[in-house]
């Protein structure tokens, strides 16, 4: 029985989500498993990946055969450095200390690249949600700008009308006033 670590589909379309799992190469692929690892969400920056690394270690030693996107997941988590650092120590060419020193090592370093790209996505993000909302404000800075000076030049306009009108009215006041007293 050939046995794989491949990926299985689950959520909804357009959305995917992934389970990582241990099942007999001629099952379907959403199909029946041996074993869950963990999941994967290719839709977050940079994507979740999240599985036991240990289960994951002890299925490769025992023969199991990633498919090619498992594969860079596992080597990308450094499963498949631990296995070949395991292999060294079965041939006797390291001790298992100096394996574990250097697979710790390597960790750490990982682990620090990870998170530095997740601080510099952060803070690119920010830095664009910064310069949006300064686009926007000049841009709405404008906008009242140009409304003020419609506003302005329509005050002008009627202005003068409304001079022209009073002038009227006053015209029409006295003329009421002389008719009244005549």
């Amino acid at each position: 029985m050939a046995v794989k670590i491949r990926l299985a589909r689950r959520g909804r379309k357009k959305a995917a989500q992934f389970d990582i799992v241990v099942a007999d190469a001629r099952a379907p692929r959403d199909g029946r498993f041996i074993e869950k690892l963990g999941t994967y969400d290719p839709n977050t920056n940079p994507a979740s990946i999240n599985f036991d690394g240990d289960k994951a270690f002890d299925w490769i030693m025992k023969g199991a055969q990633p498919t090619d996107t498992v594969r860079a997941m596992l080597s990308y988590r450094g499963v498949l450095y631990r296995k070949h650092l395991q292999l060294g120590v079965i041939k006797g060419a390291i001790s298992q200390e100096t394996a574990d020193q250097r697979y710790n090592e390597w960790m750490e370093q990982k682990n620090a690249k990870i998170e530095d790209k997740r601080t510099s996505l952060g803070t690119a993000q920010a830095e664009k949600r910064q310069a949006q909302l300064a686009a926007e404000t000049k841009v709405r800075e404008a906008r009242a700008e140009a409304i003020r000076q419609r506003q302005a030049a329509a005050a002008a306009a009627a202005a003068p009308a409304v001079e022209a009108e009073a002038s009227a009215a006053t015209e029409a006041a006295a003329e009421t006033t002389e008719e009244a007293g005549a």
